[in-house]
């Protein structure tokens, strides 16, 4: 069923400055794919509680990651725009021990915006928008932050090296912490915290918890013995489904955790909780009905999950066929509570909320992507998507075709010519790429082989 009309049109109308101004609970997890969770899908497994959150609120069929690794989306994210507009977001991703670059702090952000707008804001979780002296959550709008820095930390020793090197990447604002336990799990026990501070303060708040889970190594609970024995974080010879299916299964109940913590302290119904993902699945992630996974422009590396659930406002147990990408959620979130974006920066990213809550016809987008491994360029316009992996183009139909098999660029002429006018025209008003920016080929060293010109490896 599809989001229609219904009792919110008022909305629209809401005052700049509510009397009770909704709190923000906004769950990212790390390569998640899209059918890796049980309402999406995965049959291997159960995700009980955010499978309850779409239950409550609604379920985007059409969600999309501004990029198809972690630090380029999390930069569209936090600034509604287009990461290829900022150096930061040319990273793909950003290295792990590197400080070349970073999220400038003069730039605003989705926090920054809601502290002016008198939110408290924390992040929990993963930043990986540049390092120490010059970047931080601290600096770009974050009241508090507990997490690590970098692309990926082991779950239990919470370093990003090689166990048993001195790269512990674990902060509590900007110092250095250690704190025993499966990280998952803490992120939800702090999470739990949080909430129950800002609600005895009174206090409306932005808590953005972004999980490593289920980002590599393949760790689950109880498995820290397999820490141990780690060469590097990347783990390329761990893991299997059943441990992936238990480190999503904890990110699961982590989130449950954190659900009930706003039942207990009342104010569930006065908050807006948004669950996603940063990019596509990894190896062991469920991308079905799609192809292709993280690093890839093929839809399994950039569909993802969306979740929306603001009770009596988003009506419940809904599907859209709205497609929306990574940033609109800043455009979007600000809206919901009456602020808005700074006119010296606007958002690239569209507010969705009167199509969560008033209309039933999808708003239609286009929307470009550009990544540097493989050269690998996409325009999806409603449901036509061109796609270029290194001297290979393809037209297809996505809603049709989600499999991306059919290349109807020869029975499409007209619209293949298009939308390769569209990427270019747009292209010209983003940064070029910077031939020393880092990018990651990770599951996928030879796309084209996807299509039958080799034998797939």
């Amino acid at each position: 069923m599809t989001a229609t009309a219904g009792s919110l049109a008022a909305l629209a109308t809401r005052p700049a400055q509510a009397a009770d101004p909704p709190n923000i609970l906004f769950i990212m997890a790390d390569d998640l794919g899209y059918a890796d969770v049980s309402c999406y899908g995965r049959r291997d497994y159960r995700t009980p509680n955010i499978d309850r959150l779409a239950s409550e609120g609604i379920k985007f069929e059409q969600a999309y990651a501004n990029s198809a690794v972690c630090s380029a989306t999390r930069t569209a994210l936090i600034t509604g725009r287009y990461q290829y507009r900022l150096p930061v977001g040319l990273e793909e991703p950003i290295p792990s021990g590197g400080n070349r670059v970073g999220l400038p702090p003069s730039h605003p952000t989705l926090p920054s915006l809601l502290r002016k707008a008198g939110y408290g804001t924390t992040l929990l979780g993963k930043w990986h928008l540049g390092r120490l002296p010059d970047y931080g959550p601290l600096q770009s709008g974050y009241d508090h932050f507990w997490g690590f820095r970098g692309g990926g930390v082991d779950y239990f020793t919470h370093k990003y090296g090689i166990a048993g090197t001195d790269t512990a990447d674990l902060w509590d604002d900007d110092m250095q912490v250690s704190e025993a336990g499966y990280l998952t799990d803490l992120l939800g026990a702090h999470a739990e915290r949080i909430v129950a501070d800002y609600a005895k303060a009174k206090r409306p708040f932005l808590l953005s918890l972004h999980f490593n889970a289920p980002h590599w190594p393949w760790e689950g609970p109880g498995d820290e013995a397999e820490s141990g024995r780690l060469r590097s974080l990347s783990d390329f010879d761990g893991g299997t489904l059943a441990t992936y299916g238990r480190m999503v299964m904890e990110l699961d109940t982590q989130v449950g955790r954190v659900l009930k913590a706003l039942d207990t302290a009342g104010i569930a119904n006065n908050t807006i909780v948004i669950f996603t993902s940063d990019n596509g699945g990894e190896r062991f992630s469920d991308t079905w009905p799609f192809t292709g996974k993280k690093g890839e422009l093929l839809e399994g590396g950039l569909r993802i999950p969306a979740i929306v659930r603001w009770p009596g406002h988003v009506r419940a147990g809904l599907t859209t066929e709205q497609a929306g990408i990574s940033m609109d959620w800043l455009p979007t979130l600000l809206a919901a509570v009456g602020a808005a974006p700074d006119p010296a920066y606007p958002p690239d990213g569209i507010n969705l909320l009167p199509v969560l809550t008033e209309s039933s016809a999808p708003v239609p987008r286009k929307l470009f992507w550009r990544f540097k491994a493989n050269s690998q360029r996409a325009v999806l316009d409603g449901d036509m998507k061109w796609l270029k992996i290194e001297d290979n183009t393809f037209l297809f139909n996505v809603k049709d075709d989600p499999l991306e098999r059919a290349n109807l660029k020869d029975r499409q002429p007209e619209v293949y010519r298009r939308l390769v006018a569209d990427y270019e025209a747009w292209n010209a008003t983003m940064l070029p790429e910077d031939p020393q920016a880092n990018s990651s080929t990770f599951t996928a060293p030879n796309y084209a082989d996807h299509y039958g010109n080799k034998p797939r490896r």
